[in-house]
């Protein structure tokens, strides 16, 4: 773990896990709402059978469902477990990217890249389909603050273009050979974004352990119900989280390996 320049680490550590927990909170509108072409911002949050307004008391991230006991305060709906869940997530993705790189810039941008990915994990499982709000925006943010991130802004440009492309290029022949799309544009726009946040070798390993994951679980669709269409942003967003904090050691191993030896 970095060492912490910090005055207070107890705070710090406290605020950065209601950061994440709020940031988690916000992902639950961006999940609920995005797929739906709602607003995020209005109208407030409510109940969605009686369309009581949520009291902010009762908004409080993780201890709001549990102070409610998972039920609407008005007309006792039951409130699904995935809201505490997805909040629990994002406090834990913002203290898991504290402890591996400090804080520092490259702490925030994972997280932030982690939560973007979190949203199109859950989004794409349920809707098949990836925002394009979420992929370009990220893929713009990516480029744009790549001069100061640990990536550089040329390792940032060829990552998208390398990560999206070769994407690009599998569905495209794959298409042409088979008469069936291999995968969205949305999957192309998301590995650019996440080009832009690591950079190629990063990315391709992303698309590695994406696909590994996928085929994993594409064959165990397959033989239980003989369809194997799966959402393979859902793997894709699984696999960045993995690169993003082991990527770098096993990229080292791997190339340690190709060093001749004697």
């Amino acid at each position: 773990m970095p060492e912490l320049s910090f005055a207070h680490p107890a705070l710090l550590w406290t605020v950065v896990a209601i950061f994440g927990a709020c940031v988690g909170s916000f992902l639950n509108v961006v999940i609920h709402r995005v797929p739906r072409g709602e607003s995020i911002v209005r109208p407030p949050s409510a109940c969605p059978k009686c369309k009581r307004r949520i009291r902010p008391w009762e908004n409080i991230p993780v201890v709001g469902w549990f102070a409610l006991r998972g039920r609407c305060a008005g007309c006792q709906m039951p409130i699904s477990w995935h809201y505490p869940l997805v909040e629990a997530v994002g406090t834990l993705l913002a203290v898991g990217c504290l402890w591996q790189f400090g804080l520092s810039l490259h702490s925030l941008l994972s997280f932030a890249l982690l939560a973007a990915m979190l949203a199109v994990a859950l989004i794409d499982w349920q809707w098949m389909i990836i925002p394009d709000g979420i992929s370009l925006g990220f893929l713009v943010l990516g480029l744009a603050v790549s001069p100061w991130s640990q990536v550089g802004i040329w390792a940032s440009v060829v990552g998208a273009v390398v990560a999206g492309g070769l994407l690009l290029v599998v569905g495209v022949a794959w298409e042409k050979l088979r008469g069936v799309e291999a995968m969205g544009g949305g999957d192309v726009k998301l590995m650019a974004a996440v080009g832009a946040f690591l950079g190629a070798v990063p990315a391709l390993l992303v698309i590695f352990f994406g696909a590994f994951m996928g085929a994993i679980v594409g064959g165990i669709l397959m033989r239980r119900s003989g369809q194997a269409k799966i959402a393979f942003g859902t793997f894709l967003a699984a696999a960045t989280l993995v690169v993003v904090f082991v990527g770098q050691p096993l990229i080292d191993w791997y190339t340690s390996l190709l060093r001749p030896t004697g």
